[in-house]
């Protein structure tokens, strides 16, 4: 018995002691690309919004949500990107993340078409890989709260993608925040481990460019979604047909 308790408590020494290792190489990964301030972040064209639930666990609306739309409004309206790739989850029918997304960027003045929806990016882990490797993008900025962009921004690094983050707020309670730390904290092992072992996206499917436009609609007033518009100096046509033929995965699955 003395045995099985003592193997018990190594175990557990060396579990906790990989969960601070990784969590140490994720966060170490990240320095340096991590932006708080708008005026700070490089350019790139394209900015990849992290999907969420809109609506929290308590039946209101996901302050996560609220804040990562807010900072791809702030970057947009700088001229820090141009077009709006946004991975999330669209498993089922009732559930699409990137859709809700992107109706709540258009309400703010983001144009439609400057638009992009990936439907399978059910992992932060997936969406890496599809922006790279089904959207061809090897350089973009993440958009996120600050403990997801590390873990993003790391799974980056390990897949030859200049990626920098922006950082939406993070304005939860407390016992959230701990709550949070946690699960992050199992979720950078699980990161490191699916980079370890050579882990596979559940979609990849046809590629599909995004063709980057000239000139960009830049939002005068984004409570009540007025913009000006710029003409653009190149056909954006290829950004509209992205939009409606994303690999979209059978809500089924």
């Amino acid at each position: 018995m003395k045995r099985l308790f003592k193997l018990f408590i190594i175990l557990c020494i060396i579990g906790i002691a990989i969960v601070v290792w990784c969590s140490h190489i994720v966060e170490k990964s990240s320095r340096g690309k991590i932006f708080n301030n708008v005026n700070d972040i490089p350019y790139n064209d394209v900015g990849l919004l992290l999907g969420t639930n809109p609506i929290g666990r308590t039946g209101r609306p996901n302050i996560y949500y609220v804040h990562r739309i807010q900072a791809v409004v702030d970057l947009y309206k700088a001229g820090k990107i141009k077009v709006v790739l946004i991975s999330g989850d669209n498993s089922h029918r009732s559930y699409n993340e990137p859709e809700y997304m992107k109706k709540d960027l258009v309400s703010k003045g983001i144009p439609a078409d400057y638009i992009v929806l990936d439907y399978a990016g059910f992992r932060t882990f997936d969406s890496m890989i599809r922006a790279q490797k089904v959207f061809g993008q090897n350089s973009f900025t993440i958009i996120s709260q600050e403990f997801h962009n590390q873990r993003a921004l790391y799974i980056c690094n390990h897949l030859g993608i200049n990626a920098v983050a922006f950082n939406a707020k993070n304005t939860i309670s407390r016992y959230w925040r701990i709550r949070m730390y946690f699960r992050e904290k199992l979720a950078r092992t699980k990161a490191v481990l699916d980079i370890l072992f050579g882990k596979k996206p559940h979609f990849l499917g046809d590629p599909i460019p995004i063709t980057i436009p000239k000139d960009t609609i830049i939002p005068k007033d984004t409570t009540t979604a007025k913009y000006t518009l710029k003409k653009p100096t190149t056909d954006s046509t290829t950004i509209a047909k992205a939009d409606s033929t994303a690999s979209k995965p059978n809500s089924k699955r």
